[in-house]
């Protein structure tokens, strides 16, 4: 077995028969030794049903809806090759482009297909949030991020593995293992592929995913490179200190000493921690 193809799938009765059809067909043509796994992840729809009459497929059937990230968990524990490719089953990437992303695989840990293609519907509501979320990302990778989250990508099992303890169980397990490869120091290639009009209605919560984003990139952040969160917090306090010091002398004429003290020794302290963190974690690898 060369390669393992894993298809979350929850509640998509309306498009998975096509898109495993369609993935079928781009295995046949790049001519490898193949599995096509999908994770039914307890859909209230009838995807079960639609899954039960298409052959030469491993489907693996969680009991109730766990989530996004958990299905990629339990597709990537059961895949039987050395490695592993990713696709939403909403019929938004390109499948055929599963070529390109091998043919990109030698030299990389992970190929990710980049939603920057000339055809691409992302709705501009999300937009916004996601090129707020992508910058805060590229500040903690240190590098540039051309698609932070792409639901389609190729991974060499064995490196993802090492990260399963820290995916999370929804969305944002494709933001967490592109940043812990990146900062982590494994090779990342990003290949531009278009992005379609999904079939079905969008299980993103504008809102609430966003800003669990930006919880789990902080979080992502603290654990291999704190220092690139506390530095901005210390210097933000010490500049405040500094502001209240000089701002009372200057308008109401006397130092709000206790205020300016407080707010300078504060910076110092998250200074210290940023360093002991960023200690122990190179000592621990």
């Amino acid at each position: 077995m060369q390669l393992s193809i894993i298809i979350p799938a929850y509640n998509e009765a309306k498009s998975i028969a096509s898109v495993i059809r369609r993935t079928q067909d781009a295995v046949r043509d790049l001519g490898l030794e193949a599995e096509l796994i999908v994770v039914e992840d307890g859909s209230t729809d009838d995807t079960r049903e639609v899954l039960r009459g298409i052959g030469n497929v491993r489907v693996v059937e969680h009991p109730q809806n766990l989530g996004y990230g958990a299905s990629l968990k339990t597709g990537i524990r059961t895949a039987g090759a050395d490695w592993v490719a990713i696709l939403d089953a909403d019929g938004t990437y390109p499948e055929n482009a599963l070529g390109a992303l091998w043919a990109q695989a030698a030299d990389a840990d992970m190929v990710v297909a980049a939603r920057t293609g000339k055809n691409v519907h992302i709705p501009w509501i999300r937009r916004p949030a996601k090129r707020m979320i992508t910058r805060f990302a590229e500040y903690i990778a240190g590098r540039r991020i051309p698609d932070l989250n792409s639901g389609m990508r190729l991974m060499r099992k064995a490196v993802v593995e090492r990260f399963l303890h820290l995916l999370p169980d929804g969305f944002s397990f494709t933001t967490t293992i592109t940043l812990a490869m990146l900062v982590d120091g494994y090779r990342v290639k990003y290949l531009p592929i278009d992005y379609l009009k999904r079939e079905g209605k969008s299980k993103i919560r504008p809102i609430a995913d966003t800003l669990n984003f930006l919880s789990l990139i902080t979080r992502t952040g603290l654990y291999f490179r704190p220092l690139k969160v506390f530095v901005p917090v210390s210097m933000f306090l010490f500049a405040a200190g500094l502001g209240v010091l000089l701002g009372s002398w200057w308008w109401a004429g006397r130092i709000m000493d206790s205020t300016a003290t407080i707010l300078i020794m504060t910076g110092v302290q998250f200074l210290a921690m940023g360093m002991l963190a960023e200690l122990v974690i190179r000592r621990s690898r």
